[in-house]
């Protein structure tokens, strides 16, 4: 038998970088794990709004202090971070949307 030919085979059946046949190869990761950075609880407020719950918490760290809104749900949660130097922006610019949707209408 040919050497060359036989070796041509293999690679063209599996080659190196193919995980062989009936091989799961596990998901690839999106981001590299990092490890959990300590975080000090200041104050926490709940608050809930007809069927949603928002959970506001102030923490600090090493980086500062910082604010977390989490809309807590059954089936996940949705978080946003807004570092304490932005918090002022953040409330005069919250202030202007809710003076710009003026009173709630009655319900329909």
């Amino acid at each position: 038998m040919n050497t060359e030919w036989y070796a041509w085979q293999q690679n063209a059946r599996r080659p190196s970088n193919r995980p062989a046949p009936g091989y799961k190869q596990a998901p690839a990761k999106r981001y590299p794990e990092k490890p959990p950075v300590a975080e000090e609880v200041i104050q926490t407020h709940r608050l809930e709004i007809e069927r949603k719950t928002f959970v506001f918490t102030l923490k600090e760290n090493l980086r500062g202090r910082l604010l977390r809104i989490t809309e807590a749900s059954t089936a996940h949660n949705n978080t946003i971070i807004i570092p304490a130097s932005g918090l002022d922006e953040f409330k005069s610019l919250l202030e202007e949307i809710i003076s710009t949707a003026g009173p709630n209408p009655p319900p329909a």
